[in-house]
């Protein structure tokens, strides 16, 4: 098999930063080494990368995409190659996108078909979480047999979106219930839905039509009264494992602490849409402009009585949020986002960010937000542990994949349509953006897939990741 060395550069963890050399046989570690000891061992390779003033750390992982997702009449631009290939330009390696079953549909056929839009199409490895649009007694019995033979071990249910995925307290109750019996988490899209349409309604109905009305359409306020609510089940339920998504807002993220106060097996997640953006700079741009920002949760605005986004960094720093994923659901401003025109209801829902999360929760540690250490761990070894994948993933260790990101922390990266961008969309969420730092090797099971500026990787190459149960549980 052959053997790769990556020298001088400084392994970073979750517990610290050490001077370790990585050799890699194959697709995994074999050894991390003290610096220069390759030198004294003899030890030679078919390949060698110097990391010189450079950070190694496990590749990252984002837990939560939506590649080729219908919505709104249209789907997600970035197919399963297209994405992968953007994902690894960021120094992601393992991506666990959305399986989905829409009211009526079968679950296994759901899945099916989320693995024929994968299988053979992706640039590095993958794995999925089973979207339950249709709480029913069949599909309660699927849950529990992705959970025993699929490697599928996580579902999400939404409070939002009633006539499309939307979920009642009674199913979800019953979803919760049969989680706690098979041990698979329950992921929850937590807005209060039912309430969101009428204000929606009411806004249409006064002309309120502009991209920032979807903000105010859905108040923080019913993300932090759906979360509490969601919590609560899962208590009734037993306890169950609950991951809530995407969170944008301090009133939900103080339901979440409150929980994890209590010893309740709770977690949350942030974007990095909900660390950087607000109402005023993007939703409420001139024009339609502020359409390429819609998504939900929506983007906050900076007025609100609560700090959203000093909140969020504080969880992520705190441990009240565990991890930071993307939400990826590129849509196309021409033609897409479009369809909202005259109508902010009518926008596609969704901003495209698997490229760039590594990059922007970085930038997070240039502003002293966080450490190197705690980059690392909410974007790669957390995503591991909570979703069944470590040690195989999210972790530079001997026996672990040598899925591995090679940082420069002395070079910058703009962000942009004409800069740097690789998902399929027509323009850049984060245009204009720079970040103090850049990608500068990735590898996949041992393969150089991103090198001197370059995409080495090959169409396929990505594998199915079986997952096991969440290993954080009380």
């Amino acid at each position: 098999m052959a053997r790769t060395l990556i020298k001088n550069g400084t392994v970073i963890s979750p517990t610290g930063r050490h001077d370790f050399d990585v050799l890699i046989e194959g697709e995994t570690i074999l050894a991390l080494l003290e610096r220069g000891k390759s030198d004294s061992l003899s030890i030679t390779a078919d390949k060698v990368i110097d990391a010189k003033g450079k950070y190694v750390i496990p590749g990252g992982i984002d837990v939560h995409t939506h590649m080729e997702l219908p919505f709104g009449g249209t789907a997600a631009v970035d197919t399963f190659e297209t994405g992968t290939i953007a994902a690894a330009w960021g120094g992601v390696t393992t991506i666990v996108d959305m399986a989905l079953q829409r009211y009526g549909e079968n679950v296994h056929e759901g899945l099916a078909e989320w693995h024929r839009k994968a299988g053979g199409n992706c640039a590095v490895d993958y794995a999925f979480h089973q979207i339950i649009g249709g709480v029913d007694e069949q599909s309660l019995k699927d849950m529990t047999y992705l959970v025993d033979h699929e490697g599928v071990t996580s579902f999400k249910l939404f409070m939002a979106y009633p006539g499309v995925f939307y979920s009642d307290d009674g199913q979800i109750l019953r979803a919760m219930q049969t989680a706690s019996e098979n041990g698979a988490t329950i992921m929850m899209h937590a807005e209060n839905g039912i309430a969101i349409d009428v204000l929606v309604q009411q806004h249409i109905a006064r002309g309120d039509t502009d991209p920032k009305y979807h903000s105010y359409s859905r108040p923080s306020l019913l993300e932090g009264e759906a979360t509490n609510r969601a919590i609560v089940l899962s208590k009734v339920a037993g306890n169950v494992p609950l991951y809530i998504v995407h969170m944008s807002a301090s009133e939900a993220l103080n339901a979440l602490a409150e929980a994890r106060h209590e010893g309740l097996n709770v977690f949350g997640e942030t974007c990095p849409q909900y660390l950087y953006m607000t109402l005023e700079d993007h939703l409420a741009r001139p024009g339609f402009e502020g359409a390429k920002f819609v998504c939900s949760p929506p983007i906050r605005s900076k007025h609100d009585k609560h700090d959203h986004h000093g909140d969020l960094w504080k969880g992520l720093r705190m441990n009240e949020l565990a991890i930071v994923s993307t939400d990826h659901c590129p849509f196309c401003y021409k033609d897409q986002k479009e369809l909202g025109i005259g109508n902010f209801s009518k926008i596609p829902n969704g901003m495209g960010g698997v490229e760039h999360r590594m990059e922007l929760i970085y930038q997070g540690v240039v502003q002293g937000e966080l450490s190197l250490e705690r980059w690392v761990e909410t974007c790669s070894t957390t995503p591991a542990r909570m979703f069944g994948m470590y040690p195989q993933k999210g972790v530079i260790a001997p026996g672990s994949d040598a899925d591995i990101l090679v940082w420069d922390p002395n070079k910058k990266t703009k962000i942009g349509i004409n800069d740097k961008h690789h998902m399929n969309m027509d323009h850049s969420s984060w245009e204009g953006t720079v970040i103090d730092g850049k990608v500068d090797t990735v590898l996949s099971r041992g393969m150089v897939v991103i090198e001197n500026d370059k995409y080495t990787g090959r169409k396929g190459h990505g594998k199915f990741i079986k997952r096991g149960l969440c290993q954080y549980l009380n």
